[in-house]
């Protein structure tokens, strides 16, 4: 099987890495955390866990959750 083979030049491609559509992702991308988003979001998240399951874990004469083996 043989097929065409598309040769860009170096110009071009330079060009196209500052081009409008290039610095846009697609619609459907899905959002993927530091993938294709940033994240910082997952980190925060994290960090509002930490600290809730701290908060938790002060409250005094509460009955924990979860019991350990």
């Amino acid at each position: 099987l043989t097929g065409t083979r598309i040769i860009y030049d170096r110009k071009f491609l330079l060009e196209c890495k500052n081009s409008p559509v290039a610095r846009t992702p697609p619609c459907c991308l899905p959002q993927i955390p530091g993938v294709t988003s940033l994240a910082q979001s997952s980190l925060v998240k994290l960090e509002e866990l930490k600290e809730r399951n701290e908060s938790e874990e002060a409250l005094p004469g509460e009955q924990p959750l979860h019991t350990a083996p």
